[in-house]
């Protein structure tokens, strides 16, 4: 059987011409699919269901549902989702004032095992395929409506999982996401977050994608970055930065980069000051210092605020345009780095 949603307009109408379907059939099922985002073909209602039958014999619809969803004091909303093959992955709501964002993820797992983050000690289990990642935007949608009444503004791809290992879903995915027919949002509140895959940071270029890139830097020299983000040893500062500018000099998107404070490891005046070097030789708007939220697996810690303060207050003197993230969702392990499923399919 095949996935109904993959299925080519133009394929499926034949499909139902030659079953002497009259044409506006097509967009009856469209809707179904993607504006009533319907579960199953039995809730087309408003189609015989000898058709309905029919199309159960050839198609189904992988659709993907929240398993559970747990609320912080901060009110973000962590939830589960469970997919047509009883794995699971997890996303994120974050409100504030002005911001509705949602935090997606594109893998069952990751391959790339940061040191620092949840899944990276997870196996990869699968790729998420496109509707899957449509279905989780439109899933923390409805919650963001629920709960605060508005919907969302922002999407960030800095969930579990590394987008541009999944460059084809994830382009889809946005394209869907972006057009009229999806949540006809602009390209512009979209960032895809990436470790680091410099052939696939081109591709972008090529592509000339509108939406928001984000680095997840997190050490300014190659020696600690191999340490803690193994795909370094392929990708290292150099390759990376050369693949940034390439990327902005085709599509002058915005880049931000991230970077996460580990105590006594990048805390220091001196990787501040590798920092600058490395900010210096990429378009970027933004650096991102981030909090760190600590994780079973790993050992790290965060630094204390006067540490914090220091490192802060130096790439202020150097003219960084630095921003201190402060982590949400801690209470709940819906931080950065802190998502992750110890079930990864359902017993």
């Amino acid at each position: 059987m095949e996935n109904l949603r993959h299925i080519a307009i133009d394929v499926l109408e034949q499909t139902l011409t030659d079953w002497g379907e009259p044409k506006f059939r097509i967009k009856q099922i469209k809707e179904w699919i993607w504006q009533k985002n319907i579960g199953s073909i039995e809730e087309m209602t408003n189609i015989s269901k000898e058709l309905r039958n029919k199309l159960h014999e050839l198609f189904f619809i992988p659709k993907v549902s929240i398993d559970h969803s747990q609320f912080s004091e901060d009110g973000t909303v962590k939830s589960r989702f469970r997919l047509h093959d009883n794995r699971f992955v997890e996303g994120v709501m974050i409100p504030t004032e002005k911001r509705m964002t949602a935090c997606v993820s594109s893998q069952v797992g990751c391959s790339l095992s940061c040191k620092f983050c949840a899944t990276g000690y997870m196996k990869r289990m699968r790729n998420l395929e496109w509707d899957e990642i449509v279905d989780e935007v439109t899933l923390l949608n409805e919650q963001s409506q629920k709960h605060f009444q508005k919907n969302l503004s922002n999407i960030v791809f800095m969930g579990m999982g590394e987008p541009l290992l999944n460059y084809k879903n994830m382009m889809k995915a946005i394209e869907r996401i972006t057009s009229p027919e999806g949540l006809g949002m602009s390209p512009r509140r979209i960032t895809v977050s990436t470790a680091g895959v410099a052939k696939m940071i081109r591709q972008l270029g090529d592509d000339e994608v509108r939406f928001k890139l984000a680095l997840s830097l997190h050490a300014a020299n190659d020696t600690k970055r191999n340490e803690i983000m193994p795909i370094n040893e392929s990708n290292d500062l150099k390759t990376l930065i050369e693949a940034l500018n390439y990327f902005y000099q085709k599509t002058k998107s915005e880049i931000t980069l991230e970077y996460i404070l580990f105590a006594d490891f990048n805390d220091s005046l001196a990787d501040a000051a590798e920092l600058v070097k490395v900010f210096r030789q990429i378009p970027a708007d933004l650096v991102n210092i981030i909090e760190y939220n600590p994780i079973e697996m790993a050992d790290f810690k965060k630094p204390n605020e006067a540490v914090t303060d220091q490192f802060m207050a130096y790439l202020a003197k150097h003219k960084v345009n630095a921003r201190l993230r402060r982590s949400r969702g801690k209470d709940i392990d819906a931080a950065c780095g802190q998502l992750a499923n110890v079930d990864q399919a359902a017993q």
